[in-house]
């Protein structure tokens, strides 16, 4: 075999080996990640295609990376909203970090370091999402506030619907072409369909036989009406792209499609007791097949500017959790709660960045930002985890 060979199958065995090492289990995502880029580094054609598919397909992408937002879906319940009246405060110093600080920070990052436009693009997109499940386990590792740190993910999910469309109109409108209402439509079939799917599996898990009942019929009435939808798609070739009939009807195809996906998965769940278990895991392994795609596609570009995108992480990552953790602790939040912030803000949900450029056609260039950063706020997240879990806050009088 060839040192590259070797190089690849030394880092498979590590990947696998991580499980069982428990000092170094938190890593195990991380060494597939590492696994999936350097595969895509050394035989780019062969991860862009199996057999005659097209693995940068959008319906492919989009396939994939709604799987991935159900599967860190799962992981929410619909409790998690009510944090923001537990822990109002925290939420607002949250929310506003990570609406205000990632993408001005993305922003001012692109203007020093000279990438293309569709590169540096990617670069505020990434800053412009929400907050990713894996800023969860990071705070659950360093035993800080994890009921705040679930909120504030759940609160900034729903939000990106929203505000990341208009971070990047009023961001990345001059480098590329950004259709705000376009790009909203989009978010919402990566985001708000597969989490809306997961959280009504969620509702039915602790609602009365009465109501689950009421929602299966629900359901199925749906699913009528969405083969009829389905239908009338024949009537849209003729109308355009951009137009109000063109962009509503499918939102609603997509919005009864979440209803039956979720009362279906909940159905096949009780079925099947072990499939909650197993969703997270294969929503990791969607990640890892974005990270080897988008690589793959954009390996030459990352030949040229790699370092210079991996500085532009390692910043953009670190001021993240420095802004978070000193805005929280202005703002009167506990040491414990701060540490949750510090990951809220510093650690951004890439599916979703990978999703948005997929969708957009550019995930070998704007889809690049997410697949250094991903791996980059992982191994950053473990070791500030493990740094301030062998740092407890001690006593809460010293919080302040």
């Amino acid at each position: 075999m060839s040192l590259g060979a070797w190089f690849l199958l030394g880092l498979v065995l590590l990947a696998a080996s991580l499980r069982w090492i428990n000092p170094l289990r938190g890593y195990q995502f991380t060494g597939w990640i590492l696994v999936a880029v350097t595969v895509a580094m050394l035989h780019p054609q062969q991860c862009l295609h199996a057999g005659s598919l097209d693995l940068r397909s959008p319906w492919l992408i989009l396939t994939v990376v709604q799987l991935v937002m159900f599967g860190m879906g799962t992981q929410m319940s619909l409790d998690d909203f009510s944090g923001v009246i537990r822990q109002p405060r925290g939420v607002l110093v949250g929310v506003l970090c990570r609406f205000t600080v990632m993408p001005l920070t993305g922003f001012i990052l692109t203007k020093l370091v000279h990438f293309q436009p569709e590169v540096a693009a990617g670069v505020i997109l990434i800053g412009s999402c929400s907050s990713g499940l894996a800023s969860n386990v990071m705070a659950y590792l360093a035993r800080s506030n994890l009921a705040l740190s679930v909120t504030i993910t759940a609160v900034t999910t729903l939000l990106a619907v929203v505000l990341t469309p208009l971070w990047m109109k009023w961001l990345a409108g001059t480098l590329v072409q950004v259709h705000a209402l376009n790009l909203m439509v989009e978010i919402v079939k990566i985001v708000l369909v597969p989490v809306g799917a997961a959280l009504l599996h969620d509702y039915l898990k602790h609602t009365s036989p009465a109501k689950r009942r009421l929602i299966h019929v629900l359901a199925w009435i749906g699913a009528v009406i969405l083969a009829m939808l389905l239908w009338l798609d024949v009537w849209l070739q003729a109308i355009p792209p951009h137009s109000s009939a063109r962009i509503l009807l499918p939102l609603g195809e997509y919005g009864l499609g979440a209803i039956l996906f979720g009362v279906l998965y909940h159905v096949l769940a009780g079925m099947l007791p072990w499939l909650d278990r197993w969703v997270p895991t294969l929503s990791m392994a969607g990640i890892v097949y974005f990270t080897l795609v988008t690589t793959a596609a954009g390996r030459d570009q990352l030949i040229a500017i790699g370092p210079w995108l991996l500085l532009v992480a390692v910043l953009h990552n670190s001021i993240g959790y420095a802004l978070g953790y000193g805005c929280s602790r202005a703002a009167g939040l506990d040491k414990t709660s701060a540490r949750s912030v510090a990951f809220e803000v510093g650690i951004q949900n890439g599916g979703m960045a990978s999703g948005i450029a997929g969708a957009a056609g550019q995930l070998g260039t704007m889809g690049l930002a997410a697949a250094i950063f991903s791996p980059w706020m992982n191994i950053s997240g473990s070791l500030l985890a493990n740094y301030w879990r062998k740092r407890p806050v001690q006593v809460v009088m010293d919080e302040k």
